[in-house]
């Protein structure tokens, strides 16, 4: 439990740069890939990538701060660790033999330690203070005095272009974050694309919410028992909706009919089964 909570209020930054050796538009990795290749004994036949990763982890305090944690500048090499800074002892570590000479060279540049340690354990930390600022200011738009209305599931049926089959539809909406599990079963066993399930992907809303319609076409005689499983982990929410066996059609559905039926739904269980339009 200690653990999971320290997770929570932990939060990182990193910011990753990548050069190839052909084009590359940045002077100081093009230089650097071409010392590279040259330690390595590489020629120009081959595409080689260098890539550095910047970044810092801070833990909320009581008061709302970052206390620093722990930093990382490190390079990568064809896809191997090359070079990373030590923020704990201040100095250069070298897991590669190639590496050994950039180590030496860098160690004994005080200045440049200094302000490698400085950015990592200082400004790094004022960024990603920042960003999570912006972060909460967008969360405040959804757990403010005026929220959007929660996640709501509807289901339904609609003509299908064939005259003896149903379309239905699952429509989970208002929903934040974006990542959602929709499930539509046929008498217990999920469907999926092989059975003819299609959906629409997370699309989004007006209010800065999301929302996911999944449909299945079935035939009207198809007398299974057809349910929905929405499950929304950010909020908890885990709810199960079912098609009667007298299937109500809606003619015409778009996400403004949601608003609409509001008022109707109220008035039922939230377990009941289809939206009458």
């Amino acid at each position: 439990t200690q653990n999971k909570e320290a997770e929570r209020n932990t939060h990182s930054l990193h910011y990753i740069y990548t050069a190839l050796s052909k084009p590359s538009k940045q002077q100081w990795f093009k230089v650097n890939i071409g010392i590279l290749m040259e330690r390595m004994r590489q020629n120009d036949s081959d595409l080689h990538v260098l890539q550095r990763m910047v970044g810092c982890e801070g833990e909320t305090q009581p008061n709302s701060t970052l206390r620093f944690v722990r930093g990382v500048d490190m390079y990568g090499y064809d896809g191997d660790d090359f070079l990373s800074f030590d923020d704990k002892f201040g100095v250069w570590v070298a897991p590669i033999q190639e590496a050994e000479l950039t180590k030496r060279k860098w160690d004994s540049v005080q200045v440049l330690k200094e302000y490698t340690k400085g950015y990592l354990e200082n400004e790094c930390i004022v960024w990603l203070s920042k960003f999570l600022r912006v972060c909460c200011q967008k969360v405040t738009v959804h757990v403010g005095s005026t929220p959007p209305a929660p996640l709501e599931v509807f289901v339904f049926a609609k003509q299908a272009k064939v005259q003896s089959n149903l379309i239905l539809t699952c429509l989970a909406t208002g929903f934040y974050p974006k990542d959602i599990i929709v499930r539509i079963r046929r008498n217990g066993r999920v469907l999926t694309a092989d059975d003819g399930l299609t959906s629409s992907g997370v699309l989004p809303n007006n209010d800065e919410t999301f929302q996911r319609r999944d449909h299945m076409e079935i035939l009207k005689s198809d007398l299974s028992k057809f349910s929905c499983e929405v499950v929304h982990e950010a909020t908890g929410v885990n709810e199960v909706k079912t098609w009667g066996k007298k299937r109500f059609i809606v003619s015409v559905v778009d996400h403004n009919f949601v608003s609409s039926v509001r008022a109707w739904s109220s008035s039922v269980s939230s377990r009941s089964a289809s939206l009458l339009s």
